[in-house]
């Protein structure tokens, strides 16, 4: 009897591991044969080890348990970064650091994974990219690199394009990171920005210094022609009217010497006031200087005189024409 009841129940343990197996079986057939992709995502069918053209899209799918595998690739923007060591047109050593956002085509999920696999970045992607940034800066001068940033970058990205686009991989961004120089071409070009500094501070300063100078004509220019009209104005009446304002009204307190004190004869015969031909402005211009004189004088003499002549000539006033002719006779 106990033999018989021992055999039963291992036979009821067996049986229950076998249900327990197939119903694990059964769980793991009903989970393998749907698959879940992933937004961003496609789903390369393989079944059987042969990678199908048709790629699943975002999204619930069902699929054959066992046989079929999908395999996800990611179709969102990727980015790598690459660091180059090349030489330039005139060979000079330069260390240039790039970096590249590109995405893998939907369409391509299925023709990159058959061709290349998962590890696109490192076989595909970064090697293109090392080729190009060394072909492209061996077009240039160490200086052009600089300067024609822009049409450099332009270049690299249209020649890294050429080579990774076949692959059904797309560039959306190319940015180049850095230019490094060797010291010696770094100095170089700190020198030569130096020199091209000064040079332009030097044409600044001779533009500057032909404005001045030119400033300076004219300046020149136009007191000349002030001292002319000046000049053409400044008559001897003019003088001795001014000479007249400019008198303190002092005289000398000595005097000495063998002529006048003032001697009036010499502006009153000049050709100034001679041969004008307004006689009546003339006697008019006689009386009024007089007069001016007697005004400013303060009335005293000189303490001492010597020599031969009077102190004021005035006969040469009295019988000169503008005040002989003066119908009044008196001033």
């Amino acid at each position: 009897m106990d033999i018989e009841k021992e055999k039963k129940f291992n036979k009821k343990i067996i049986i229950g591991f076998i249900y327990f197996i197939i119903t694990v079986a059964v769980i793991l057939l009903v989970f393998s044969s749907f698959t879940v992709i992933d937004a961003g995502h496609t789903g390369v069918v393989v079944r059987l080890g042969k990678v199908s053209d048709n790629v699943l899209n975002e999204g619930f799918h069902f699929k054959l348990p066992i046989i079929t595998n999908i395999v996800k690739i990611d179709n969102r923007v990727l980015k790598t970064e690459v660091e180059s060591n090349s030489a330039s047109k005139d060979l000079q050593s330069i260390s240039s650091k790039v970096s590249v956002n590109y995405r893998v085509n939907t369409n391509s999920s299925a023709k990159i994974y058959k061709n290349v696999g998962n590890n696109f970045n490192n076989v595909i992607v970064n090697p293109a990219i090392q080729e190009c940034m060394k072909s492209v800066t061996a077009k240039y001068n160490a200086e052009e690199l600089i300067t024609k940033r822009a049409i450099v970058s332009s270049e690299m990205e249209k020649e890294i394009s050429q080579k990774i686009n076949p692959y059904g991989l797309n560039i959306e961004v190319f940015n180049i990171i850095d230019f490094d120089f060797s010291e010696e071409f770094s100095k170089a070009i700190e020198a030569k920005q130096t020199a091209q500094q000064q040079a332009l501070k030097a044409e600044q300063d001779l533009a500057r210094i032909k404005v001045e100078a030119s400033q300076t004509v004219e300046k020149a220019k136009a007191e000349s022609e002030a001292y002319q009209l000046k000049n053409q104005q400044l008559t001897d009446k003019v003088i001795m009217m001014e000479f007249v304002e400019k008198w303190d009204g002092k005289l000398p307190v000595v005097t000495s010497g063998g002529s006048a004190l003032f001697d009036m004869n010499s502006f009153i015969n000049t050709n100034g006031l001679k041969d004008d031909k307004k006689e009546n402005n003339n006697k008019l211009y006689y009386k009024v200087f007089m007069m001016e004189f007697v005004e400013k004088w303060d009335g005293k003499l000189p303490a001492v005189t010597s020599g031969g002549s009077a102190l004021f000539d005035m006969s040469l006033f009295i019988n000169s024409n503008g005040l002989k002719d003066d119908k009044k006779g008196k001033l």
